[in-house]
């Protein structure tokens, strides 16, 4: 073999091994999730305070009551990935297809300390620790992995609409407010958020999914 051919052939041997190696990097960059701020959804999921915020935005600190009847708070959700959605027991159209959905997650991770799964009431008053822990076991929901949640009204009203940016209506939480959201909201281990997604739709769930894998690529 003449020795130019000899070069070109270490060269390309050369170049294919930088490839392999350089191609999770890229990949990875490539596949990075956006970090949703205010200023990056529709406006009509934020509250005017709230319109023009383009960086920083994180989860509220929360303290509410679980299925068992324990106290949680945020710390909790300290440095994990969760998905938090908001539903009520005796709801009939969405809300069983959209826990349904979930499961489908939670199954999927089921286990992995690193991921977890938030669900609120959006009725607190009628959906009591015993009332939600009934509606998890028809999940298959364990704890602590699988928290189902009630509190103040006031409390979980405002996480849904300034923490968590998931529903369009106004309101301030009094008796005659209600919330009603398909959305599933994907946190990171920053409190931050990184994805909107349908509940009721397999093809977004799905991709949900897939973005958790990421998000635990991109924070091993």
């Amino acid at each position: 073999m003449k020795p130019v051919t000899k070069r070109i052939l270490a060269l390309a041997v050369l170049f294919a091994i930088a490839v392999v190696f350089a191609y999770p990097i890229i990949s990875k960059n490539a596949e990075k999730l956006k970090v949703y701020n205010p200023a990056d959804v529709n406006p009509l999921l934020v509250t005017d305070s709230l319109r023009n915020t383009t960086s920083g935005h994180t989860i509220a600190p929360f303290h509410l009551i679980n299925q068992n009847g324990d106290s949680i708070s945020d710390q909790l959700f300290k440095g994990k990935i969760y998905v938090a959605d908001f539903f009520f027991t005796t709801c009939t159209n969405i809300c069983p297809i959209m826990t349904g959905q979930l499961k489908r997650v939670y199954d999927e991770y089921k286990g992995d300390s690193s991921v977890m799964f938030l669900s609120h009431t959006s009725l607190p008053e009628t959906d009591s620790p015993p009332v939600l822990k009934k509606y998890s076991l028809r999940f298959g929901a364990q704890l602590p992995q699988w928290q189902f949640v009630t509190g103040d009204k006031k409390e979980i009203y405002h996480l849904a609409r300034n923490s968590y940016l998931a529903v369009k209506t106004k309101g301030n939480g009094d008796k005659n407010d209600f919330i009603h959201t398909e959305n599933l909201v994907l946190i990171d281990g920053q409190k931050r958020i990184r994805g909107f997604y349908d509940g009721t739709s397999t093809d977004e769930v799905n991709q949900l999914i897939d973005d958790i894998a990421n998000l635990k690529e991109e924070n091993p």
